[in-house]
């Protein structure tokens, strides 16, 4: 696996990846120019981004991670989060947060086992997304927080 950061200005030629794993198109412009955005290459094949965003000198942020649908299931988020891990903790970052909605039941499993803890919810995040967003029959209105430390 390789990670491969976006250096020049294109990144909006990989929106329809970030959409993936954020189904709000606005909200994915608000953060697309921000951070590092990482393409996932496996066996030479682009497989995924992951963008990270830092919100202070000690914590970065996990802003979104979208891989390949024939790529899910298989450790490789968890493989990507530990590769960034390790980059960021050499710049001196002392722990990485992410969030993802209420109803999103498999992210809230992969991101305890890829060793992150709840620290807060962010009530009604979600509630103003049109249409809403139903999960499992569930309407994702809050944000769980969580943080892993580096």
């Amino acid at each position: 696996m390789r990670l491969e950061r976006v250096l020049d200005k294109k990144r909006i030629d990989y929106i329809d990846w970030l959409l993936l794993a954020d189904d709000s198109k606005e909200a994915v412009l608000t953060y697309i120019e921000s951070g590092d955005l990482f393409l996932i290459y496996i066996e030479e094949e682009m497989s995924g981004v992951m963008l990270m965003t830092p919100v202070s000198e000690e914590q970065i942020e996990l802003k979104n991670i979208a891989l390949a649908e024939n790529r899910r299931g298989k450790g490789t988020g968890r493989a990507v989060i530990e590769k960034v891990i390790v980059l960021y903790k050499e710049k001196g970052f002392k722990s990485m947060i992410v969030g993802t909605a209420n109803s999103s039941i498999e992210n809230l499993a992969f991101y305890q086992k890829a060793g992150f803890r709840m620290v807060s919810i962010k009530k009604d995040f979600f509630a103003g997304y049109e249409p809403p967003i139903y999960e499992h029959g569930i309407r994702a209105l809050d944000m769980v927080v969580f943080e892993r430390k580096l």
